[in-house]
């Protein structure tokens, strides 16, 4: 952009820019309510079932023809269907996760991620950014029991099913046979129990909060592991972990805290770990410029957002970490799959 403001400098600048992304940035809600409403009226579902036009799928879905004809349309103009002589249909993507029948469907993740206690934190960034996160609103995301850990339990085992078997091959690379196994802040459990599912003879140990742990005991019961699952309610932060283990998972959580905090917990962790054991750390891994690749680089405003000191830690930070706790060397893996990375401490 040219500094000169006279007429003609100006004109010629002018024409090379555009407020385009400026108004699609603060237009964005929109595209999360259509989506919203979209996976709540089932409207990619019943596309799927083979009805293409805006009056059979009003039909189905239960809205008005004018609201879904403006909805689909919506959806086009955003890539996420079709439309050839007034008909939709799917594009690749809609069809393999937005189609319920899918079985990579990730729909279900529309219930957190626009759950009120993840999109109220937002609602004053400007006053976030201006004197820091020192306290979030109750019920906060780390308190106990907060309803919102259920949710996501339920909500994101769709997606985090995509990168379970990646990791539990990495984890498992490092050595298999009879081990012992700590997932921190289970969840659904799902990254556990794709461990005993890949290893027969792993016992595993979830943790989390008691209302939690519900929905990954369900889940290892449906994969056929609950005989080597077991179960440790409370606190990551205060619970006795028992052991020792072999491996220790720790999975979309060091996020949630500060640096001397993360310290402190792999500290916990590694008392925990028998000679030679090792944790695995998912994390959302920016380069070191911060700013690359797009979605760890952005994960760090929804820790501003949503945690007193949490961060998107660039591997540099996370392997000072695990050093500073006891660890004698990391080794970083992409995953496959979606954007995060596993990192692995080493004892040994």
């Amino acid at each position: 952009y040219n500094a000169d403001m006279s007429e003609g400098n100006f004109t010629t600048s002018a024409a090379k820019l555009s407020p385009e992304l400026v108004f699609e940035s603060l237009n964005a809600f929109q595209k999360t309510a259509a989506l919203k409403a979209a996976i709540e009226l089932d409207l990619f579902t019943a596309i799927g079932e083979g009805l293409c036009d805006a009056g059979s799928l009003a039909a189905r879905c239960g809205g008005s023809e004018r609201g879904i004809r403006i909805l689909a349309d919506y959806l086009v103009v955003q890539g996420l269907l079709d439309k050839r002589d007034a008909m939709y249909h799917h594009t690749p993507t809609s069809a393999a996760f937005l189609d319920r029948r899918s079985p990579h469907s990730i729909t279900t993740t529309v219930k957190f991620l626009t759950h009120p206690g993840v999109m109220d934190a937002f609602e004053d960034l400007t006053q976030i950014i201006r004197d820091g996160r020192e306290t979030l609103p109750l019920p906060a995301t780390e308190s106990e029991n907060n309803p919102v850990w259920v949710e996501f339990a339920h909500s994101m085992a769709p997606m985090m099913a995509l990168m379970a078997g990646p990791l539990g091959r990495i984890v498992l690379a490092d050595g298999a046979g009879p081990i012992r196994v700590l997932d921190i802040a289970a969840g659904h459990g799902l990254f556990g129990i794709e461990v005993a599912r890949q290893n027969p003879e792993a016992v595993v140990t979830a943790q989390d909060w008691p209302a939690v742990l519900e929905v990954a005991r369900e889940n290892a019961a449906r994969a056929g592991v609950l005989d080597r699952y077991e179960l440790l309610p409370g606190n990551a932060f205060e619970v006795d972990f028992g052991g020792p283990y072999d491996v220790v998972l720790l999975t979309n959580f060091l996020h949630h805290f500060d640096f001397p905090t993360c310290v402190r917990l792999l500290e916990k962790v590694r008392a925990v770990l028998e000679p030679g054991g090792r944790a695995a750390a998912l994390e959302f891994v920016p380069n070191e410029d911060r700013v690359s690749p797009p979605i760890p680089a952005a994960f760090g405003l929804i820790m501003l957002a949503g945690t007193v000191g949490g961060e998107a830690y660039t591997y540099s930070e996370l392997d000072r970490m695990f050093r500073e706790a006891g660890f004698l060397g990391t080794v970083a893996r992409p995953l496959p799959v979606g954007p995060h990375t596993v990192v692995t401490g080493y004892t040994v």
